[in-house]
């Protein structure tokens, strides 16, 4: 297992200690990068417009389309870090 996956793991587990529940736009974030690291760019059928919440959660993923796996795990990692720290 390479280092950067070892991190992105325990981000992923660290999301859920968080010391206070981020907000919305935070949320997204956390999901469009989770998404874009372990699944690749979006190719789900985008949602109705009246489903809010998950037409939400599919711009959030595609917005990082093109984004490697590699940069994105990044970019999870430094985001929990820094909702952990703050």
């Amino acid at each position: 297992m390479s280092d950067l996956q070892a991190r992105f793991e325990a981000a992923e587990a660290n999301s859920k200690l968080l010391p206070a529940r981020p907000d919305n736009p935070t949320l997204l974030k956390i999901y469009g990068l989770y998404k874009q690291a372990t699944q690749g760019d979006n190719t789900e059928k985008k949602p109705a417009f009246s489903d809010i919440v998950a037409r939400a959660k599919w711009d959030a993923w595609t917005t990082r389309k093109g984004l490697s796996s590699d940069d994105a795990k990044q970019q999870y990692i430094d985001l929990i870090d820094s909702l952990r720290d703050a």
